[in-house]
C-alpha cells in the first residue's frame, strides 16, 4: 500500500483528494494544526504546525512516504523548509502552485504548461512562480522528486464559484440574488472561465500520485468546459429559481473602490483562460472532468441553503455593492 502526506488535507480541494485517495486504496496521513477536525474515514492524522520546523522534523524522523502533498506553501521561505523536511523521506513532493502563474495579459488564447509564467498584477501568483522555480532547480541539482500541479478555480459543496466577492465568502452574492439585488460583474461579462468541482480535481491530483511520468513536471487540473461570467451567474440564478440582474463595472473601476481586487481580478479572473489538458491526460488517461457547472451549481446550492454554517453574511461587502451599482447607474462606470 502505497504511503502519502498530506499537508493541510481538510480544504476545498485537499479533503476532495484525500477522500479519493483513501477509496483507491492509498494509505493517507494528513498533517495539519487540527482547527478543523474534519477528514475523511480511515486517514490518520498528525497534529502538528508545519511553522515549528523542528517539532516537525522530529515527528516524520522515522517516517518516508511513497508521495507528500504540500497545499499550503505560500512563500519561498516555505519552500526551503519543505526541501530541508522531505528530501531523502519521499519519493515524489506534489505541490499545488495555481493557474494564475500563466501570463497576463495572454498571448495565445489556449493555455498549457509551456505557457510562460508572468503575473504583474497579483504577489500570491509570483511567489507561487517563485516557488515552482526554487522546487525544479532543487530537482536539477539534486533529484528533490518534484511534481507541480496548478488547480484554477475550483469549488464543491460549502461554497459557490463567484468572480468577487468579500472576505467572509460568496454567500452575500448568493444572497443578493434571494433578495432581488443586482451582482457584481467586472467588465462586460463575456470573459470566458473555467470552474472545476473538486471531486473532478480530485481525480487528476490521484492519477498523478506516486506516478513515474508525474516527477519533475508541471499539470494544470481543470474542467474542459469554459463558460463567460454571465453564464455562470445565469447558471447559478437558474438553480436558485431568480433571474440575476447584473451591473456590469470595469475592473479599472472596480479596483479603485477596493485596491485589494487588483490581484484576483486583473491577475486572474478578469483575463479569458481556456485549458488545455492533454498533458494531463496523457499521464492519467483515465482523466474526464464530468460535473458540469450547471449540475455542480445545483449541488452545491444545495448543500449550501440547507447548511447554515454556510450561510455567513457579509455586511461590509454587501454596502460596498451597493455603492458601486449606486455609483454604475449615476455615472456609468
Amino acid at each position: 500500500m502505497k504511503r502519502v502526506l498530506f499537508i493541510g488535507g481538510t480544504g476545498t480541494i485537499s479533503a476532495a483528494c484525500a477522500a479519493l485517495a483513501v477509496s483507491r486504496g492509498f494509505d493517507v496521513t494528513v498533517l495539519n494544526r487540527g482547527n478543523n477536525p474534519e477528514s475523511p474515514a480511515r486517514v490518520k492524522r498528525i497534529t502538528a504546525d508545519m511553522n515549528n520546523e523542528a517539532g516537525v522534523a522530529g515527528i516524520i524522523k522515522d517516517m518516508d512516504f511513497d508521495a507528500v502533498a504540500d497545499f499550503i506553501s505560500f512563500t519561498p521561505d516555505q519552500a526551503e523548509r519543505s526541501i530541508r523536511l522531505f528530501s531523502g523521506k519521499t519519493r515524489q513532493y506534489i505541490f499545488i502552485s495555481t493557474a494564475s502563474v500563466y501570463q497576463k495579459p495572454l498571448s495565445n488564447a489556449i493555455i498549457t504548461e509551456s505557457t510562460p509564467l508572468y503575473n504583474p498584477y497579483w504577489a500570491y501568483s509570483r511567489n507561487k512562480i517563485a516557488i515552482e522555480e526554487r522546487l525544479l532547480k532543487e530537482y536539477r541539482d539534486n533529484g528533490f522528486p518534484i511534481t507541480i500541479v496548478r488547480p484554477s478555480h475550483t469549488y464543491g459543496d460549502n461554497f459557490i464559484p463567484v468572480c468577487l466577492h468579500g472576505a467572509k465568502g460568496s454567500y452575500q452574492v448568493v444572497r443578493r440574488i434571494l433578495d432581488g439585488k443586482p451582482v457584481i460583474v467586472p467588465g462586460d461579462g463575456t470573459t470566458w472561465w473555467t470552474v472545476t468541482h473538486n471531486t473532478d480535481f480530485a481525480k487528476g491530483f490521484v492519477g498523478l500520485m506516486c506516478n513515474v511520468h508525474a516527477i519533475g513536471e508541471a499539470f494544470h487540473i481543470t474542467s474542459d468546459e469554459s463558460l463567460t461570467w454571465n453564464g455562470i451567474y445565469d447558471i447559478i440564478g437558474n438553480s436558485l429559481g431568480k433571474r440575476v440582474l447584473k451591473t456590469h463595472v470595469s475592473a479599472d473601476m472596480l479596483c479603485k473602490f477596493e485596491p485589494s481586487w487588483e490581484g484576483g481580478l486583473k491577475g486572474d479572473k478578469c483575463v479569458s483562460v481556456r485549458f488545455d489538458n492533454s498533458k494531463l491526460k496523457q499521464v492519467v488517461p483515465e482523466y474526464c472532468a464530468t460535473t458540469r457547472f450547471d449540475q455542480g451549481a445545483a449541488q452545491t446550492l444545495e448543500y449550501v441553503l440547507s447548511h447554515l454554517e454556510c450561510q455567513i453574511a457579509d455586511p461590509e461587502f454587501d454596502e460596498l455593492c451597493d455603492r458601486i451599482v449606486s455609483a454604475a447607474d449615476r455615472f456609468g462606470v
